[in-house]
């Protein structure tokens, strides 16, 4: 190595090291290290930053970014009903740093190809003329699965840009040149990775991000709004734009979310939006509401059931006749996924000539079309020194030099018969790139995928394509992966640095308003499928901590108890409580002492089977494990992860980390630890909701669904209590006080003597206490009342109905029949019929809810006049 005198024994060191784990010989490009051994110019705030850091601190810095990414719920998991399987990147530290010359020439390149790839798709999907003058070939375009014809030939609908906003990914090959690898143009996803990668590493490496002359991000997005809101039709004020994704359940959910949240945009989903008389509107509480503008993370087949995939659950039926008539605008435009042909890069260089008149600035992979006769034979004469991409799947890669002679003769077969469906492409060699090494603490040289964003401007005052601006964001989304790698595929993603000339200033969406605006409160807005998944979350979490608080008890109980006969415990009647069978092993009707205890003695044998049980609720994905029930309350939580405060989103996130630690729970005393640091989680999710939300209709939503969880659960653990014990008395009693947390209370109020008459009415009747029936009924009423209700009707909603109805059960009853519950027969029964008359209420509640709230359900309309009508 030459030249490394200058740098201190810490860079000469990382230097070596770093060139140690370069292939020997190599004449690859390296985007640290220059072939002379030196550090390039660009890293140069990096390395000093690094000598000062040190390469411990480095990993400390690494680690810090890991948590705020954690906290932050930053996720991209693609079956998140596995409550166990937390997935997300390892953000690198070290970002990649693009010098302002460079930049300048990959961002005209860039913007070429966004505008030779508007022009193309409005070429095809108007007159077709790549097609008549044989510049791409008909059955290329047509046999695609992203080719739509219920898109084409919609006339002048398309003045403005079909494709809004795309992604492009990028790499650098071995001889450090600019190669595109594809174009993302349907539900291009990143950006907001990218925007929550530069927060999160501005706050790990926060001096050298506050001195670096970084190129902004926020003024693309800026834009970006700005060119949305121009989409509008008709360019009306304040239009109403809204996100449209798939669900808590696709990959991406995290980014769309956090974007709906930055963007101010409305998080919807298929069934949120409904089309009458050709318009898009979304469900809201308050009715429907016009939607203007759609910004879809959905791709096209899934978009519209009704004229596209028939088998779609996603998607808005009449979508694309109501795109058609122009009375909404869908960013990116159905249809625009033919440009994600991998084919086409073999024919790019003719199009550009052909549409811009100009050379391609950016070259992208050496492609062949097995469609073309003399491609095809050229690729099978030798199909191992190519890559297979199948024009169905591009994300997948097929390797034929790693294929065993079977499965390449089946390969084989498959190209030849149906050879338009594939693509030859020629192995790429990438430069290699910095990249920090958590495990061994080094920096290692690895190859990286970048994808980078352009963004159309609808309102640069021309229709023309050919002529139309574009904005490409300084910076976007880097990923370590061979070429090709899908971006979820990789574990480690990095931030892209474009370095300016000179330093910018901070930009923020958050500006001073330019005129007045209407201030709302009242939440009318709010979508109705929202609104239903805080109702859950409320009843999920409050079903939660119910039965964790009971397992706590139980496990406190076994290990009192355990070596008493089971009949002897309170054990059956908290079984009874947790809706769980009694183990087989331990039939309460045989005497546990004359079973057959085989190596064990017939306690111990009790204590480990018991001891199982209920250690297995931890772990079991059935309705009756805690998995379960936490996964319901994270799946719609997750669905309104935009209207949460961030400390309540960080809460569940460690609720999240908690359940993913449940298999190491090896005894009753670590299960009933577990157990308390889930209640007190839950406790402070809700607290924080309670002290963050605005306390409009999605809060008491979410309030309504807890307290009526809440009710039902106290009705009925008083009834055993009470009632169907098979040990009733004291032991029970008190373990009811402490699973409704209120023992304290008691004690402070009436010592140490239990009194069944004094039990109920804290817990049934004394409105002042938050935890009795009393008090939860007065609070659903308020919480009620101010839903939101027809105008139309004088009467009351059936939840109205039903709560005036349990709160008159409990108001009305003779107290004198309840007295004397231990002797009296005729006071056990009075109690019962009580406890039945307030459960069948609250048990109808959620549903009079659900109809009245959530479903929309419409009068039917006549569609024709039928022979012979009046009207």
């Amino acid at each position: 190595m030459r030249n490394s005198a200058p740098y201190s024994p810490l860079l000469q060191q990382l230097l070596a090291d770093y060139q140690a784990e370069r292939p020997q010989g190599t004449h690859q490009y390296d985007d640290l290290v220059t072939r002379e051994g030196q550090f390039r110019a660009r890293w140069q705030p990096l390395v000093e930053e690094l000598d000062e850091l040190g390469l411990d601190g480095l990993q400390q810095r690494t680690l810090e970014a890991q948590n705020l990414l954690y906290e932050n719920g930053v996720t991209f998991n693609v079956y998140e009903d596995e409550v166990r399987k937390l997935r997300s990147w390892q953000l690198d530290p070290i970002p990649y740093v693009i010098s302002p010359q460079s930049w300048t020439m990959l961002e005209q390149g860039l913007k070429q190809r966004a505008r030779l790839l508007e022009c193309l798709v409005a070429d095809l999907y108007g007159e077709r003329r790549v097609l008549k003058d044989g510049i791409l070939p008909p059955e290329l375009i047509y046999t695609h699965p992203g080719w739509l014809f219920p898109a084409a030939d919609s006339g002048n609908l398309y003045e403005r840009p079909r494709v809004i906003f795309q992604g492009m990914d990028v790499m650098r090959n071995e001889h450090g040149e600019w190669r595109v690898l594809g174009d993302w143009t349907q539900a291009a996803s990143g950006v907001g990775y990218s925007l929550e990668n530069r927060i999160i590493l501005s706050r790990a490496l926060s001096r050298l991000y506050r001195d670096a002359p970084l190129s902004r991000l926020a003024g693309f997005l800026q834009a970006y709004h700005r060119c949305l809101s121009e989409l509008a039709p008709h360019r009306r004020e304040n239009p109403n734009i809204v996100l449209f994704t798939p669900g808590p359940g696709s990959s991406g959910y995290f980014e769309h979310a956090w974007l709906a949240n930055y963007m101010n945009f409305s998080l919807v989903e298929g069934g949120d939006l409904v089309v009458r008389d050709g318009q898009v509107s979304m469900r809201t509480l308050g009715g429907l509401k016009a939607v203007d503008v759609i910004v879809r993370q959905i791709t096209d087949p899934w978009c519209d059931p009704l004229e596209l995939r028939g088998d779609s659950l996603l998607g808005v039926p009449g979508l694309m006749q109501a795109a058609r008539r122009g009375e909404v605008a869908i960013a990116n435009s159905l249809g625009v996924g033919v440009l994600e042909h991998p084919a086409l890069a073999a024919f790019l260089p003719g199009l550009c000539q052909y549409l811009l008149g100009e050379p391609l600035q950016l070259a992208g992979r050496d492609v062949l079309w097995c469609g073309e006769p003399n491609y095809l034979s050229t690729v099978l004469n030798d199909l191992s020194v190519w890559q297979i991409r199948a024009v169905n799947d591009v994300t997948q890669t097929i390797k034929p030099a790693e294929l065993m002679p079977d499965a390449l003769a089946s390969l084989h077969q498959s190209i030849l018969q149906a050879p338009h469906l594939y693509v030859a492409e020629q192995p790429l060699k990438p430069a290699s790139s910095p990249s920090y090494n958590l495990k061994d603490n080094k920096v290692t040289p690895q190859p990286v995928s970048l994808r980078f964003f352009a963004l159309a401007d609808p309102g640069d005052g021309t229709s023309d394509p050919e002529n139309r601006q574009h904005r490409i964001m300084p910076g976007g989304l880097a990923w370590v992966a061979e070429p090709g790698t899908p971006v979820m595929e990789s574990t480690i993603v990095k931030d892209i640095w474009v370095l300016s000339p000179v330093a910018q200033p901070h930009v923020s969406l958050l500006q001073r308003a330019k005129g007045p605006i209407l201030v709302t409160r009242d939440g009318m807005d709010l979508p109705s499928r929202v609104a239903e998944s805080l109702f859950w979350i409320g009843r999920y979490g409050e079903r939660l901590d119910n039965r964790s608080r009971l397992m706590r008890e139980s496990l406190t109980s076994l290990v009192e108890e355990g070596q008493l006969r089971l009949a002897d415990t309170l054990l059956p009647d908290l079984y009874t409580a947790l809706k769980l069978d009694l183990p087989e092993a331990l039939d309460p009707e045989r005497d546990p002492a004359i079973k057959p205890s085989g190596e064990h003695p017939p306690a111990v044998e009790q204590f480990m089977i018991l001891r199982k049980s209920l250690l297995g609720l931890f772990q079991n994905a059935d309705d009756e494990g805690l998995p379960r029930m936490f996964n319901a309350m994270l799946r719609n939580s997750r669905a309104v992860r935009d209207h949460l405060g961030d400390d309540a989103w960080r809460t569940i996130n460690t609720l999240h980390q908690t359940f993913s630690d449940l298999p190491n729970t090896q005894g009753a005393n670590a299960g009933q630890r577990k157990l308390e640091d889930i209640i007190t989680l839950l406790a402070a999710f809700f607290g924080l909701c309670n002290e963050t939300m605005p306390h409009h209709f999605g809060w008491r939503f979410m309030d309504i669904g807890r307290i009526t969880e809440r009710c039902i659960a106290s009705l009925e653990l008083l009834k055993l209590a009470m009632i169907s014990a098979s040990k009733p008395g004291t032991d029970l009693w008190e373990t009811v006080l402490a699973t409704t947390d209120n023992l304290t209370v008691y004690r402070r109020r009436y010592r140490s003597q239990l009194y069944p008459a004094a039990i109920l009415d804290l817990l049934l009747f004394d409105e002042t206490n938050p935890r009795s029936v009393g008090y939860m009924l007065k609070r659903l009423e308020t919480q009620i009342e101010h839903l939101p209700h027809p105008e139309t009707t004088p009467f009351r909603s059936q939840e109205t109905r039903l709560i005036i109805q349990a709160t008159s059960y409990l108001h009305l009853v003779d107290l004198d029949t309840l007295t004397d519950l231990e002797n009296s027969t005729k006071a056990q029964a009075a109690l019962e019929t009580l406890l039945d008359q307030l459960l069948t209420p609250l048990c109808a509640l959620s549903d009079a809810i659900s109809h009245s709230h959530f479903s929309h359900a419409e009068t039917p309309k006549q569609l024709v006049t039928l022979q012979g009508s009046d009207t």
